[in-house]
C-alpha cells in the first residue's frame, strides 16, 4: 500500500459538495469511483482536507488515499484527468509518508470570496462570484477586519450542524484567523474579494463572516459589531450566510 496525495481543482456548481452522499453527486464520490473502476481495481477512501459545501469551488483541495497498487505518479494525474469529468482536475500527485492525512496533517487553509455589488452582473461571472447588489462602503469594512483576526470562539459564525455541541472535546468553536483582507478588483468599485486564512474553519464560517461584513458595509450593522458578536457567540445576531458560488478554497497549508 502506498499513500498518495492529490491536489485537486474543481468547479463545484454541479455538485453537492465534497463529501460522498448516498443520492447526490459529490467530488469525493466521483474521484473514488473512477479510482476504483479504472485505476486501482478496488474501492478506496479519499480523505479530503475539508468538506466544501454544495456550489463551492476549489483551486487547491488536497486529498489522500492508500493505493493497493504501485503505479507511476503520472498515472494519478494524467490518467485520472482523462477519466474525470471536465469540471474536476488533478493538478498534482505525489507519494507521502504513511502517516500523512490530508485533514489531520493540515495546519491551515486559505479561501477567497468574490462578489459583485453592481446592479447588473455579467452572466459569465454568475457561477464564481456572488451577486450582492447595492451600496457598499469598503473602507467601513476594512476598519473592522482587525477585530476578527487572532484566536476567538467563532460560535456566532457557525452554522447549525457544524459539530456535536453535546460532546465537549477538542477545541470547540475556537479558531485562529491569520489573514483577513478586502480587495477591490475593478475601477468602478463594484467587484471585490475577501481573502481569509486560518488554522481551521467551522461549517459556513467563511460565508457567515462575509455576510456579516457585507451588512456592515451597507450600514446595516454598527462598526463595533464584530467584537460584540464574538463575545455573545450568538449566530442569530450575525449577518446572513453569503451564497456558496462566491467561495473558492485556494490552498491547504501543511
Amino acid at each position: 500500500m502506498v499513500n498518495i496525495r492529490l491536489t485537486i481543482a474543481y468547479d463545484g456548481s454541479a455538485y453537492a459538495g465534497w463529501q460522498r452522499q448516498p443520492d447526490r453527486p459529490t467530488i469525493q464520490a466521483v474521484i473514488e469511483d473512477v479510482l476504483a473502476r479504472r485505476l486501482v481495481g478496488q474501492r478506496v477512501v479519499l480523505h479530503g482536507a475539508g468538506r466544501t459545501d454544495a456550489g463551492v469551488h476549489a483551486r487547491g483541495m488536497v486529498a489522500n488515499f492508500h493505493s493497493p497498487r504501485v503505479l507511476p505518479l503520472e498515472a494519478y494525474r494524467r490518467g485520472l484527468n482523462t477519466m474525470l469529468p471536465p469540471d474536476i482536475r488533478i493538478l498534482d500527485a505525489r507519494q507521502e509518508e504513511d502517516d500523512f492525512h490530508a485533514r489531520r496533517s493540515a495546519r491551515g487553509k486559505v479561501y477567497r470570496y468574490s462578489f459583485s455589488t453592481a446592479a447588473v452582473m455579467l452572466p459569465c461571472q454568475r457561477l464564481y462570484r456572488a451577486h450582492l447588489p447595492g451600496p457598499f462602503a469598503a473602507g467601513r469594512v476594512r476598519g473592522v477586519l482587525p477585530q476578527l483576526l487572532g484566536r476567538h470562539d467563532f460560535s456566532a459564525f457557525e452554522a447549525a450542524g457544524s459539530r456535536d455541541k453535546t460532546r465537549q472535546i477538542g477545541r470547540g468553536a475556537v479558531r485562529r484567523l491569520d489573514v483577513l483582507r478586502l480587495e477591490q478588483e475593478d475601477q468602478l468599485g463594484e467587484e471585490f474579494f475577501f481573502e481569509i486564512q486560518g488554522d481551521g474553519f467551522l461549517r459556513h464560517m467563511v460565508r457567515n463572516i462575509v455576510g456579516t461584513l457585507v451588512a456592515i458595509g451597507r450600514g446595516r450593522r454598527r462598526i463595533a459589531f464584530p467584537d460584540e458578536l464574538l463575545a455573545a457567540g450568538d449566530r442569530s445576531l450575525a449577518g446572513p450566510t453569503a451564497p456558496a458560488c462566491g467561495l473558492t478554497l485556494l490552498r491547504v497549508i501543511y
